[in-house]
């Protein structure tokens, strides 16, 4: 039967994409680290989930899984596979191209000068992204009057030692 053996050894090798690496130098239980794109779309996962205000109990619900396996999906240490990305996306009330939004580039010579994020934007972002950040805008959006609105700026700005006048935001 070696013929056999070396066939399915052949197939295993030729299955693979070109320029495919076996990484088998690491192969401890817990050593491998999730994949960037992984971790991107389960936070984008977990972002929608808390801006609609879902626990993590109830998506699992919705979609037959346990509030573990949720938070696995959302860390980036399960993959997400493309029929359960697209069960995802109809449960959030999202396309699926959501969650690959702002994704991190895999090749940085896609890169283009002068557009990458600086890194002071992307401390707001993930700050957005964060519980705090979401329910501090969504209750400040509530509020309707722009004088209450100009004092809490300017009261956040001095709790936070920031004497700038950047208007460009807002």
């Amino acid at each position: 039967m070696p013929g056999i053996i070396e066939c399915n050894a052949y197939r295993s090798v030729m299955a693979r994409p070109p320029g495919f690496v076996d990484d088998t130098g690491s192969d401890e239980k817990g050593s491998r680290r999730p994949n960037p794109i992984d971790v991107h779309v389960g936070s984008r996962v977990r972002f929608r989930r808390m801006l609609l205000g879902m626990s993590q109990e109830k998506l699992g619900e919705k979609l037959g899984l346990t509030f573990q396996q949720i938070q696995k999906y959302e860390k980036g240490i399960n993959r997400i596979g493309a029929s359960r990305l697209f069960d995802l996306a109809q449960v959030l009330g999202v396309p699926v191209q959501f969650f690959y939004e702002e994704a991190p580039a895999t090749e940085p010579r896609f890169a283009v000068d002068g557009f990458a994020e600086k890194p002071a934007e992307n401390a707001i972002v993930e700050f957005l992204r964060s519980r705090d950040g979401l329910e501090l805008n969504k209750a400040f959006v509530r509020i309707s009057d722009a004088k209450a609105r100009r004092a809490i700026v300017d009261l956040v700005r001095s709790l936070a030692n920031d004497d700038s006048t950047d208007n460009a935001v807002g």
